[in-house]
C-alpha cells in the first residue's frame, strides 16, 4: 500500500485540482439549470440527437459518452483518468443536488436572480474546467475533443478551438430540433458556446497553471495550454 500513499503525496496538488475543479464545475451546472437560460453546447447537441430516436434521454447520453470515450481512449488515453471516472459515475449527482438546493432554496426566483446565477455559474464552471484539465489527471469525454484539437496542431490555441467545437455543437443540435425557448432564455446556450473558451484559458494562465508548477508558469508543453 506504500505505492499509494507516495502516488497521492507527489500527485496530491492534481488530485485537489482535479476533485474540487469537477465537482465545483457540477455544482454550477445545477446553478445554470437552475437559471433557466439554456444549456450548455454538448447538452444542445445531445438534445437534438435524442429528438431523433426513440431512445430515452438517459440512455442516449449515455450511448453518445460512451462512443466518445471509445474514440478518446483509442486516440489519447491519457486523457482518461480521475477527472473523466468522477465525471461519468459523480458529476450527474452533484448537478441534481445543486439544482435541487437553489429549486428548495429560492422556488420563485426573479429574473434578476437567475441572470446572477447564469453570470456565477458559467465564471465558477470555466475556474473548475481549469483546474482539472490542468491537473492532467482525465477529463470529460466532450472536453477532451477541444483539449486533443489543440495539442494535436499545435496552431490554434485551446480556447478558440473550444469556441469552435462548442458552435459545432449548438448549429447541429438546433439543426436537428433541439429547443430550449427563445429570446433571453438562451442566452446562456450563446454565453457559454463564444466565452467558456476564453475565460478558460484565462483560469489556465492566472490561476491554474501558476498553482500546479509555480510563479515562473513553466509547464510540459505536453500538459494542456502553454501560458500565453
Amino acid at each position: 500500500m506504500k505505492w499509494i500513499t507516495d502516488y497521492i503525496k507527489k500527485n496530491a496538488k492534481r488530485i485537489l485540482m482535479t476533485v474540487f475543479g469537477v465537482l465545483i464545475g457540477g455544482f454550477c451546472v445545477g446553478m445554470f439549470s437552475f437559471s433557466q437560460m439554456g444549456v450548455d453546447p454538448f447538452q444542445v447537441l445531445a438534445h437534438g440527437i435524442w429528438m431523433k430516436t426513440p431512445l430515452t434521454f438517459g440512455n442516449l447520453y449515455t450511448i453518445v459518452n460512451a462512443i466518445m470515450l471509445i474514440a478518446i481512449i483509442i486516440l489519447d488515453r491519457k486523457k482518461i483518468g480521475l477527472g473523466t471516472v468522477i465525471n461519468i459515475f459523480l458529476l450527474g449527482y452533484v448537478v441534481d443536488f445543486s439544482t435541487n438546493l437553489w429549486t428548495k432554496l429560492i422556488p420563485d426566483p426573479s429574473l434578476v436572480i437567475r441572470i446572477a446565477f447564469l453570470i456565477v455559474a458559467i465564471v465558477v464552471i470555466c475556474f473548475g474546467s481549469s483546474l482539472y484539465f490542468t491537473a492532467n489527471m482525465g477529463v470529460s469525454t466532450y472536453d477532451a475533443v477541444a483539449l486533443m484539437m489543440s495539442e494535436k496542431q499545435k496552431v490554434v490555441k485551446f480556447k478558440y478551438c473550444r469556441i469552435f467545437t462548442d458552435l459545432i455543437c449548438v448549429i447541429i443540435g438546433f439543426i436537428l430540433g433541439a429547443n430550449f425557448g427563445s429570446g433571453y432564455t438562451q442566452v446562456g446556450t450563446i454565453i457559454t458556446a463564444f466565452f467558456m473558451g476564453p475565460i478558460i484559458s484565462f483560469f489556465n494562465n492566472k490561476v491554474a497553471i501558476p498553482f500546479l508548477y509555480g510563479k515562473n508558469n513553466v509547464m510540459p508543453i505536453s500538459e494542456g495550454e502553454k501560458p500565453e
